[in-house]
This record gives C-alpha cells, sequence and structure tokens, in this order.
C-alpha cells in the first residue's frame, strides 16, 4: 500500500514538474517575442537626417536636423563649383573656394557646356573653374551635367568671403543672414530632383560657394532650402521660387 501511495506521489510531483515548465516555456517565449518586437519597432521607427558638417562624408543632416520628410536616406541631387584638377578619363578632383575636396565620377550620359555653349568632357582641363550638378553622396558626386567656366565664376572669389571653411574641432558658426521663410522649421519639406534642384543649386552656389549641396528640399512656401556641407557656415541657403537666393544659416 505504502508502495503504490509512493509511486502515486511521484508521477503527481512529475506532472507538476512538466506543466510547470511548459507555462514557463509560453511565459518565455511570449516575453522574448514582445521584446523582439519592441526593438524591432525602435530599429525601424527611428528619425534619420542629422548630424554636423559633414566635409568628410559624415551624416548630412545639418545641426540638428530633425527626421522630417526630407530627412536622408540616401544620394540626392545636388553639386558643387571649384577648380578641376587630376582630370582622367573617368573624372575629375573639384577643390572648392573654401578648400573642400570634391571626387567628380564622370558617366557616359554625363553632358558638358564651356560658357553657354555645348562641349564635350575634354573641355575640362587642370585649373578650370567649373560647376558640377548631379548626385551627391557625401563629397562625391557622380555628375549629370559639368559647366566649365560658368557664368558665376568671375565673382566666385568675392562671394566666398561670406563662407567659413570647414575646420575639424572647430565649433560651428551660428548666424543668420537674409530672408529665412516664414514658418520654416529644419527638418520640413520635401527632397526634390531634376530641373528644380539643379536650378536651386546653381543659385545657391553662385550666392556662397566653397561647399558642397548634397540636397534640395522644397518647403511648403514654395520655397526651397538648399543643404550644404563640407563648411562651418552656411548649412542651410534658402532659394526663392525665382530661384534666387534670399538667406543663410
Amino acid at each position: 500500500m505504502v508502495s503504490r501511495k509512493l509511486t502515486k506521489s511521484i508521477a503527481a510531483g512529475v506532472a507538476a514538474i512538466a506543466i510547470a515548465g511548459a507555462s514557463y516555456g509560453i511565459v518565455s517565449a511570449t516575453s522574448s517575442g514582445s521584446s523582439a518586437a519592441a526593438s524591432g519597432g525602435t530599429a525601424g521607427g527611428g528619425t534619420a537626417g542629422s548630424g554636423g558638417p559633414a566635409g568628410s562624408g559624415g551624416p548630412a543632416g545639418g545641426p540638428g536636423s530633425g527626421g522630417g520628410s526630407n530627412a536622408r536616406s540616401g544620394p540626392a541631387a545636388g553639386g558643387s563649383s571649384g577648380t578641376a584638377s587630376g582630370v582622367s578619363t573617368s573624372g575629375f578632383t573639384l577643390t572648392t573656394a573654401a578648400g573642400q575636396k570634391v571626387i567628380v565620377n564622370e558617366a557616359s550620359a554625363t553632358t558638358y557646356e564651356k560658357g553657354t555653349s555645348a562641349a564635350s568632357a575634354s573641355a575640362v582641363t587642370t585649373g578650370e573653374p567649373v560647376l558640377v550638378l548631379g548626385t551627391t553622396s557625401g563629397t562625391t558626386i557622380t555628375a549629370t551635367q559639368v559647366i566649365v567656366q560658368p557664368a558665376s565664376s568671375g565673382s566666385a572669389t568675392s562671394s566666398a568671403a561670406k563662407v567659413v571653411p570647414f575646420q575639424r574641432g572647430a565649433p560651428a558658426t551660428s548666424k543668420q543672414v537674409g530672408q529665412i521663410p516664414a514658418n520654416y522649421t529644419e527638418g520640413s519639406g520635401t527632397i526634390v530632383s531634376g530641373t528644380a534642384a539643379n536650378k536651386a543649386t546653381e543659385a545657391a552656389l553662385a550666392a556662397y560657394p566653397g561647399g558642397v549641396v548634397d540636397r534640395v528640399v522644397k518647403l511648403s512656401s514654395g520655397e526651397y532650402e538648399v543643404h550644404n556641407i563640407g563648411v562651418n557656415w552656411p548649412h542651410h541657403i534658402f532659394v526663392n521660387q525665382d530661384f534666387k537666393a534670399v538667406g543663410a544659416n
């Protein structure tokens, strides 16, 4: 009788342990699944597009950029201007008025102008002033258009005096000039490409040569925020609907 009772007690104990183990497994799996979902939500829902001067190809959102609709997720339309050097069959190096080095990659679809006339790749020679428009990724531009001796090159030296060159370790310059669009909020707007981006880039670089435009954002007012990297100031150049630079900060 004692043996039968002992056997029943052992069986009951084993069953209880099995049930407890199964319950722990369910709770543990549920907890792990919740943690993974939470982690996935955080990773997927974070904001992008913050950073400081991106002269070294770092984050290009500008100081304090938020995660609005213009938060940068990849290369975008932009450009730069300066002096050509290291010319090869695949591209050249551009040095801006502020001393920033830019790698320019050319492609079979790249078009060329010299002044206002159509030209070929041979028009790009060492020492020539050039304006490059294309797709910007950090301080590398894949050129869609190269203009040799652009109309703005004559005034570039005096205009460059306004620009504060990038110096590693130096604090960002904080100042505002001209007109800033009403109700402007950094991080708002929509990244644009094509003709509008090219015209806004040209206007911004003519007024403030020395940096690299890595994106153009159309604001709700219809004006443009041209984002400028590779310099300590300005980080944002504002261009109106007539494609004239009207302010900067």
